[in-house]
């Protein structure tokens, strides 16, 4: 394999604007979300990712990815069909 020189990286001033910028606006999407929050608190909903409950934070995990679970019967025609024995 050959080996070559590092390449040369310039710090460009568009580059550092650019950069500043962004990490304003993740500031703000920050402080936002923080404050909605904080005024979602009082519904309950910022009290569920808080909670011990191990079902609701199942539950909120759930929600968060979009699994839904369904019901699985405990009968054994539902899990073999329907065979005669």
């Amino acid at each position: 394999m050959l080996r070559r020189k590092p390449t040369r990286l310039e710090l460009k001033l568009d580059d550092i604007e650019e950069f500043e910028n962004i990490r304003k606006d993740l500031e703000t999407r920050k402080k936002q979300k923080e404050d909605v929050d904080v005024v979602g608190g009082s519904d309950g909903e910022g009290a569920i990712g808080l909670s011990s409950d191990p079902k609701s934070r199942e539950q909120m995990i759930n929600d968060r990815i979009g699994y839904k679970p369904q019901a699985k019967p405990n009968n054994r025609s539902s899990q073999f069909g329907s065979f005669e024995f």
